[in-house]
């Protein structure tokens, strides 16, 4: 098969376990831009989240694009126009506050330039905010603050408590809401129907490239959607057990040891 499209999840992916793209990776991935292959970022992230990533992989001169908050939001990297969009239903984000509070969790959301959350900070949130490299800001009055469209909410907390809980939330909120572990200590709410792979199918039409034509590579549960869809399925060798059972091609390298790379050299 001729590839044209290579889609990456960042975190587990992309990035090693420090969080760094390594330079083997980046060259590789730089290259194959050069060579005429789009190249994707598809990410639980908020967009400001990913910039850094794709400035990096040199996105602005190839034209590539981000998937952000895991398909709600994808932006042509390039021009930052927003190409496809859904958001929660207005009241979503503050009855999901009010049962944080009520369970003892975490949750934030996202405007452009920051995190903001009404529930007490916890060593998650501050992750997510270095990760995502924006600040986080507590509002009190997060339900008369969030008067805002909303693409996505992070609840955050010890993964088990996070893993006992989510049952409750998916009966709760499964008319309106999909919702996905992106880490142990993440569970991650966006609009109905809104996966990875729902939003590719836009960029693809968007594109002009046939779903057979593209790899798409992840390590994670909210990577399954894109996984299962793509033409080539790649699950990295750090990848959940789950993701792993439903890839085509499972690679000999994980993160910390340029898997991507191995990716590029056997399909690119």
């Amino acid at each position: 098969m001729n590839y044209k499209l290579l889609v990456l999840d960042i975190d587990g992916t992309v990035t090693n376990s420090d969080k760094k793209v390594l330079k083997q990776t980046r060259d590789a991935i730089i290259q194959i831009q050069e060579n005429g292959i789009r190249v994707v970022i598809a990410s639980g992230r908020p967009p400001r989240g990913v910039f850094s990533i794709a400035e990096k992989l040199d996105f602005g001169r190839f034209g590539s694009y981000i998937l952000a908050f895991n398909g709600a939001r994808i932006i042509d990297f390039r021009t930052g126009a927003c190409v496809y969009e859904k958001k929660l239903p207005a009241y979503i984000p503050v009855r999901l506050w009010k049962d944080a509070l009520k369970k003892k969790l975490g949750m934030v959301t996202y405007t452009d330039e920051v995190i903001v959350t009404g529930t007490d900070t916890d060593p998650y949130m501050t992750q997510e905010s270095e990760i995502c490299r924006m600040p986080l800001e507590y509002h009190e009055d997060f339900s008369e603050f969030v008067d805002f469209p909303v693409n996505g909410c992070l609840l955050t907390g010890e993964g088990q408590k996070l893993e006992v809980l989510e049952p409750f939330f998916e009966r709760k909120y499964f008319h309106e809401t999909q919702i996905y572990h992106s880490e142990p200590c993440f569970l991650e709410i966006v609009p109905k129907n809104v996966n990875k792979a729902y939003s590719l199918k836009h960029l693809l039409n968007i594109l002009g490239i046939k779903r057979e034509e593209m790899v798409c590579c992840g390590d994670s549960f909210n990577d399954i959607s894109m996984i299962q869809f793509a033409g080539m399925g790649v699950a990295m060798a750090n990848a959940q057990e789950k993701l792993k059972n439903v890839a085509d091609y499972v690679t000999e390298q994980d993160n910390n040891h340029n898997g991507i790379v191995e990716v590029i050299e056997r399909f690119f």
